[in-house]
């Protein structure tokens, strides 16, 4: 069968990476999925699913063993000659997404890896599109309103996460001048809009997974405040929005910020999911160095739910310009949904699987 792309992708079999796959997925694509031998069958459950779901052919998806850590990605040299000749199109996701994640494995993967990721791109003769996914925090420790035109900055990390993500962006940065590269970078990636659907309660699952344990009672305390933004985006619109601009030439060589153009205070969110489950707001609203010192004391994480490294998100004020991404996302009719129209789609889902 003749296709009209096939597309090399990273990070595969993770949830967003899978989520990405089953978006780009036709009949004319074809798909080499870079997979670590330790995850080759979960991806080979994965790809199944996808099939029977988008009506795709099995053989329209190509696993390929490899590790972005190693030269040439760790793929064989057979496969890598097959490889290097027919991708037309290249997404990398693979990183460590952890922020507690130790220094030494953030370095090897995030930015040790995108630069193998790079050099593999460079060496591709059919290359029509690089794809890179960052983070809206490689802003690290900035605050004010952080653009999607800017990247360098001294004001340092709260962790290994942040600063290898920065470091690896760099890397993809300075290929925009001989490559078709589009930077994504999302904020905090929760479920889906629609389904609910998630991999791992973490970021503002703490906060819904506290409210759960005792609602009623719970929700009087408002842990929030009105002073940050906490930029939470759905997993389907991440996906809608990398997948239709990966297509749009206008995005070449722009960094986009997949973000919630109108993010809710903490405040607001401990207050969205309070009235959620319980039809009430919160009464009490604390001193905002009061709570953050109260998340930070040692039997904090078991009783919160929110582990010391994410206690930092909830008290920075930064917030993200979207500018680009509502340009070009308007073309295409995407638009990021606030988190109050789906946030009962997200509960409803924590109630179906409490744990993961």
């Amino acid at each position: 069968m003749d296709f009209s792309e096939t597309i090399f992708l990273t990070g595969f079999p993770g949830f967003i990476s899978a989520k990405l796959v089953r978006r780009l997925a036709k009949t004319d694509t074809r798909f080499f999925l870079l997979v670590q031998r330790e995850f080759i069958e979960k991806a080979t459950r994965e790809i199944e699913k996808i099939t029977a779901k988008a009506a795709v052919p099995l053989g329209n998806f190509i696993i390929v063993e490899g590790d972005i850590t190693l030269e040439n990605l760790g793929i064989s040299e057979s496969d890598l000659k097959i490889v290097r000749a027919e991708t037309t199109d290249v997404f990398h996701l693979a990183a460590v997404y952890d922020l507690a994640v130790e220094k030494d494995l953030a370095f090897r993967v995030n930015v040790e890896g995108t630069k193998n990721v790079n050099e593999f791109v460079k060496s591709l003769p059919n290359l029509r599109r690089y794809n890179y996914v960052s983070t809206c925090y490689v802003a690290g420790r900035r605050t004010g309103d952080i653009q999607e035109t800017e990247l360098e900055h001294s004001k340092g990390f709260r962790n290994f996460y942040e600063e290898t993500k920065y470091l690896a962006e760099q890397e993809v940065e300075k290929l925009k001048a001989e490559i078709p590269t589009t930077v994504f970078r999302p904020s905090v990636v929760v479920g889906d809009s629609r389904t609910g659907e998630t991999s791992k309660y973490d970021g503002i699952y703490s906060l819904i997974l506290y409210l759960r344990k005792a609602p009623s009672l719970l929700r009087f305390v408002n842990v929030g405040n009105e002073h940050v933004k906490l930029n939470l985006v759905p997993v389907d619109f991440v996906v809608d929005s990398i997948a239709a601009l990966a297509k749009d030439e206008l995005a070449i060589g722009k960094t986009i910020a997949l973000a919630d153009p109108n993010p809710l205070t903490t405040g607001e969110l401990f207050d969205t999911i309070a009235e959620s489950l319980t039809g009430k707001k919160s009464i009490v609203k604390p001193p905002e160095k009061l709570i953050e010192k109260s998340l930070m004391l040692p039997l904090s994480p078991a009783i919160s739910g929110l582990p010391f490294p994410a206690v930092p998100y909830f008290f920075v004020p930064q917030t993200y310009d979207t500018k680009f991404a509502d340009e070009l996302l308007s073309k295409h009719e995407i638009n990021c949904p606030n988190f109050k129209s789906y946030v009962g789609n997200l509960l409803q889902f924590v109630e179906k699987h409490p744990k993961l």
